[in-house]
C-alpha cells in the first residue's frame, strides 16, 4: 500500500505493477494448424469474402471447422463460423486473434458451406445471408441435453414400394437409390395418390442403403402429413422433423440431431433445405411450384433450387413430385437432366374424377343460357346436390373475407374511402361497408363519379360464398377452411367445404365432388406466372376428389375455351407445362432465361444497372428493361441474358453491388434472381 511520503514516480511504478500482475498473458499461437479461416457475419457485398485469424493455443481444440466464434473486425466483436484450418496464410499483414469460441458445436459443415457459398453466388447474395438461413441460433442448454440423449441410429429396411406401383419407370428409380445412385426424376402423381406415404418409401430405401434422405412439403399441414407417413413407415424415431414453426428451441433440438446423425432421414419445409444431413442420398420436395419454398428474405433463394444445387454438388438424388407440373420441372425433363415419373394413360384417367366446364355444351346453354356468366350456374348446384347425397362437396373460392371489393351500383367505379383512398369492402352481412385500408365506416358514401350511393360487390369471398350456400342448401352442415381458420381434414358425411386455394381439408375417403368458382379471378392475377400458379391450385383441389369411377365430379365455372381449364378437363398437367415452357422460352422469361429485378430509388437502381452493363460480357446478351417508376421514389428495373449466361449475371449483379458498397454511395438496391412472382 503507498504512503503518503511516495513521490509521483513511485506511486507511477506501482500502479503500473499492480496493472500487470492484473492482467492476464495472452496465450500463446498453436503450432498445428494456427490460422483459422473465418466467415465473419459481414452483410457488405465488397467484404463478402472469408478471413484469416491466428488460433490462440487455448482454443486450438474448440476452433475446429463449423464452429461459431467472435472476432475482432473493423473495431467490433462479430460472429463468423471457422471453415478451415490452415498451416499458414497468404495475407502479408499482421494477422489478428479469434476472441472466443462461442460453441465447439461443428454446426455449419463443409458440404453446407460449400452449398450456402454456391447459393450466395446463385443469388448475387453474400454469404452471411445464406448461413442465418442454413444455421439457426444456438442454445446453450439444448445442446447439453442432446449430448445426454443421443442414440445410434436405428438400421432401416426398405419395406414397402406400395404407393409407386402404377409408376412404370419408378421401381428402376428406387433400384438405383439401393444401390447408393443418384437418379433424378420428377414424379407427376395420379390424382388422390398418397403422396407422403410415396416420399416415405423412397427415403426409407434410401435409408437402407445407408445413406440419409432430407424431404421438403410446402407448408405446415403437408409437413404433419409427411410426419404421419414417414411414422408409420419409418417409425417415430425413425426420422426428425426440422421447420422454422417448431420455434427457436425445439428447432435447435431438431438440428443437432440431424448434424450428430441420430437419424438418417430429416423432414421439413423450406428452413430445412440446409438441414446437415451426413452421407446425403436423397432430396425430394413436394409441389415445387407452391411460393411457400421462396425465402423473403435476401437473398431470396427458392428451396427447389437450393436442392438442385445440393444434388449436383453432393452427388445425390432428386425427386419432385406434385399433381401439377412447374416449367422448371419441364425444363429439366426437357434438357435430360432428369426422368419424368408418370402413370399409364390409363391409369391416370381410372383414378381422375369427371371433369366439365360451366357452359361448355350446347345442352347447358340451352338449360341455362347465363351458364358461362353466372358465378354459381345451374350445373354448379345440380353437382353440389347430387354429390352431398354421398359425401362432402368442396367448393373453392380464390378470395377470402366477404365482399373484399365494392363498386358503384350504376357507374361500375370502384367504391373508394373518402379519407385514405383505400378500397371500401364488406366483412359481414349487415352493418356499413368499411375502409380496408384504415377500418373507417363508409355509412354515408357516395359514388364520385354518379352521385349514387348504392354499391354491388366486384369480388365475392369464401365467407360470402359460404352464406349463400348455406342459403341455397338449407339443413346442410357449411364450413369454411381458410386463413387463420384452416381445416386439416374432414369427415366423409355430407357437408359443403367452402375453402380459398391452397386451405383444401383432406376429405376421408375424398370428396364426392368439387366446385371451382370464379376462375377468371385466379387467371387475371397481375403476374406472369398465374395460368401456371391457377392450374397447379386446382389440379391439387381436383386431386382430392373421387375418382369418377366411384362417382366423383369436377365443375370449372369459367371460360370453356381457356387453355388452363382444358388441361383440366383432360388432366394433362405435362402437356400445360410443355406449353407455358415453349411460352417463356418465347418471351425470354425464367426458367427459359435468367433475369433479375432490381428495385429501390430511382438512382440507385439506374447506378447499378449501368455498373452492370458495364461488368457483363457484350457477347453475353444482356437485355434491360426499365428502369420503370414505381412511386415518386422508386423504380424497378430487369436484367435478362440467356440461361447459359446467368453464372455471368449473377456476379456482374454482385460486383456492382460490391463497388457501391466500398464507395458507401446513398440507396439499397433489393435483388432478386429469377423472382418467383413476376409481372
Amino acid at each position: 500500500m503507498a504512503s503518503n511520503g511516495d513521490s509521483p514516480e513511485q506511486l507511477t511504478l506501482l500502479r503500473e505493477t499492480v496493472r500487470r500482475s492484473r492482467t492476464k498473458e495472452p496465450a500463446g499461437i498453436t503450432t498445428s494448424l494456427p490460422v483459422a479461416r473465418i466467415a465473419v457475419d459481414m452483410p457488405l457485398p465488397h467484404l463478402d469474402r472469408p478471413f484469416d485469424y491466428l488460433v490462440p493455443d487455448d482454443l486450438a481444440d474448440a476452433a475446429q471447422p463449423g464452429a461459431r466464434v467472435k472476432v475482432r473486425f473493423a473495431g467490433k466483436d462479430l460472429d463468423g463460423f471457422v471453415l478451415e484450418r490452415l498451416e499458414s496464410s497468404e495475407h502479408e499483414g499482421k494477422l489478428a486473434r479469434i476472441r472466443k469460441v462461442v460453441s465447439p458445436e461443428q454446426v455449419l459443415t463443409p458440404e453446407v458451406a460449400d452449398l450456402c457459398r454456391a447459393v450466395a453466388d446463385r443469388y448475387a447474395g453474400v454469404l452471411a445471408d445464406v448461413t442465418r438461413l442454413a444455421v439457426p441460433p444456438r442454445h446453450a442448454k439444448v445442446e447439453a441435453e442432446v449430448l445426454k440423449c443421443t442414440q445410434p441410429v436405428r438400421p432401416v429396411t426398405s419395406g414397402s414400394r406400395s404407393e409407386w406401383a402404377p409408376y412404370p419407370l419408378a421401381s428402376g428409380f428406387l433400384d438405383a437409390l439401393t444401390r447408393s445412385e443418384g437418379p433424378r426424376a420428377i414424379w407427376t402423381a395420379v390424382a388422390g395418390a398418397d403422396w407422403a406415404t410415396a416420399f416415405a418409401q423412397a427415403a426409407a430405401v434410401c435409408a437402407s442403403s445407408g445413406r440419409g434422405a432430407l424431404l421438403l412439403a410446402p407448408d405446415a399441414r403437408d409437413l404433419e402429413r409427411l410426419e404421419a407417413a414417414c411414422t408409420a413407415v419409418l417409425g417415430p424415431d425413425g426420422f426428425v422433423t426440422l421447420s422454422a414453426d417448431l420455434g427457436p428451441t425445439a428447432r435447435y433440438r431438431a438440428f443437432l440431431a440431424a448434424l450428430r446423425g441420430a437419424t438418417r432421414v430429416v423432414i421439413g419445409t423450406r428452413a430445412a433445405a440446409f438441414a446437415p444431413v451426413a452421407d446425403l442420398g436423397l432430396v425430394a420436395l413436394w409441389d415445387d411450384g407452391d411460393d411457400s419454398y421462396a425465402e423473403p428474405r435476401a437473398p431470396y433463394p427458392h428451396a427447389r433450387e437450393v436442392l438442385l444445387l445440393r444434388a449436383y454438388r453432393q452427388k445425390c438424388a432428386v425427386l419432385l413430385g406434385g399433381f401439377a407440373r412447374s416449367a422448371e420441372a419441364a425444363a429439366l425433363i426437357e434438357s435430360g437432366w432428369a426422368v419424368e415419373l408418370i402413370a399409364d394413360r390409363k391409369v391416370v384417367r381410372a383414378a381422375a374424377p369427371s371433369i366439365h366446364i360451366s357452359g361448355e355444351s350446347d345442352h347447358d346453354l340451352k338449360r341455362d343460357p347465363a351458364a358461362r356468366a353466372a358465378r354459381l350456374p345451374h350445373r354448379a348446384f345440380e353437382i353440389a346436390r347430387e354429390g352431398l347425397k354421398t359425401g362432402p362437396v368442396l367448393v373453392q373460392v380464390p378470395r377470402a373475407g366477404y365482399l373484399p371489393s365494392l363498386v358503384c351500383q350504376t357507374c361500375r367505379a370502384p367504391s373508394r374511402c373518402s379519407t385514405c383512398g383505400g378500397s371500401l369492402r364488406r366483412t359481414g352481412g349487415s352493418g356499413p361497408p368499411s375502409c380496408s385500408v384504415c377500418g373507417r365506416p363508409a355509412a354515408d358514401h357516395r359514388c364520385p363519379e354518379c352521385g349514387d350511393t348504392r354499391m354491388r360487390a366486384a369480388i365475392v369471398g369464401a365467407r360470402r360464398t359460404a352464406e349463400e350456400l348455406g342459403r341455397a342448401f338449407p339443413g346442410v352442415l357449411v364450413r369454411t377452411s381458410g386463413g387463420d381458420n384452416m381445416l386439416d381434414s374432414v369427415s366423409d358425411e355430407p357437408a359443403l367445404i367452402v375453402t380459398t386455394p391452397g386451405a383444401e381439408p383432406v376429405a376421408a375417403g375424398g370428396y364426392s365432388a368439387a366446385l371451382l368458382l370464379d376462375t377468371w379471378l385466379l387467371l387475371a392475377r397481375p403476374d406472369l406466372r398465374a395460368p401456371e400458379e391457377a392450374v397447379r391450385r386446382w389440379f391439387n383441389a381436383a386431386a382430392l376428389v373421387r375418382s369418377a369411377s366411384d362417382g366423383g365430379m369436377v365443375i370449372l365455372v369459367g371460360e370453356p375455351s381457356a387453355v388452363p381449364l382444358q388441361a383440366i378437363v383432360r388432366w394433362s398437367p405435362e402437356g400445360f407445362a410443355l406449353r407455358e415452357l415453349e411460352e417463356r422460352r418465347t418471351a425470354r422469361l425464367a426458367p427459359a432465361a435468367k433475369l433479375a429485378e432490381l428495385t429501390g430509388p430511382t438512382d440507385a437502381v439506374s447506378d447499378l444497372v449501368a455498373r452492370v452493363q458495364q461488368l457483363v460480357d457484350p457477347q453475353a446478351g444482356l437485355e434491360v428493361l426499365g428502369p420503370v417508376a414505381i412511386d415518386d421514389e422508386t423504380s424497378r428495373a430487369v436484367v435478362r441474358t440467356p440461361r447459359a449466361s446467368g453464372p455471368h449475371l449473377a456476379r456482374a449483379l454482385k460486383e456492382g453491388q460490391a463497388a457501391r458498397s466500398t464507395k458507401k454511395l446513398l440507396g439499397s438496391v433489393r435483388v432478386q434472381v429469377d423472382p418467383a412472382a413476376f409481372g
